[in-house]
């Protein structure tokens, strides 16, 4: 027996059914079957139109898109730890000015910073492994393959 939550759940979608209706030109209705897709050029017009300045803009080619959301995929790049440090380096007055108004009353100034560098300890290699994570699933989502390691001399 349904619950008093999903009987009202499915009373509600009750009241709010609607259905899909298309109407031409002429003003008859027409099942969505007959409804033919509209072109890409078509769209690409109506959108230079709605937009006003009547530029061109690059179509965007099918094969560049990441998964099924039907938006491209942000290129990811891969980790380093170059890049990993200067972010420590931008968070790290900010990590500092939390903690010095936290701990007004209770930390000195030396606490705060010792403080600081133990949080900055812990973000540097947390960072890394998330941007190293991020990197793989972006190769899983393309089916691209991780660069080759080079020997080192």
């Amino acid at each position: 027996m349904p619950s008093r939550k999903q009987r009202r759940r499915r009373e509600k979608e009750r009241r709010h059914e609607y259905e899909v209706l298309y109407v031409d030109e002429e003003g008859r209705e027409l099942d969505p079957a007959e409804v033919e897709t509209e072109t890409q050029a078509a769209k690409e017009s109506r959108r230079r139109e709605a937009d006003g300045d009547g530029r061109q803009r690059p179509a965007r080619q099918p094969g560049k898109r990441g998964g099924g959301g039907g938006t491209p995929l942000r290129v990811v790049p891969p980790p380093s730890w170059r890049r990993v440090l200067r972010r420590g380096a931008i968070f790290a007055p900010f990590m500092f000015l939390t903690l010095w108004l936290l701990g007004k009353g209770h930390l000195t100034s030396t606490a705060i910073v010792l403080e600081t560098i133990w949080l900055l300890a812990l973000f540097v290699p947390f960072s890394y492994a998330i941007d190293r994570m991020m990197y793989r699933r972006y190769l899983k989502q393309t089916g691209g393959a991780p660069p080759a390691r080079q020997p080192r001399a």
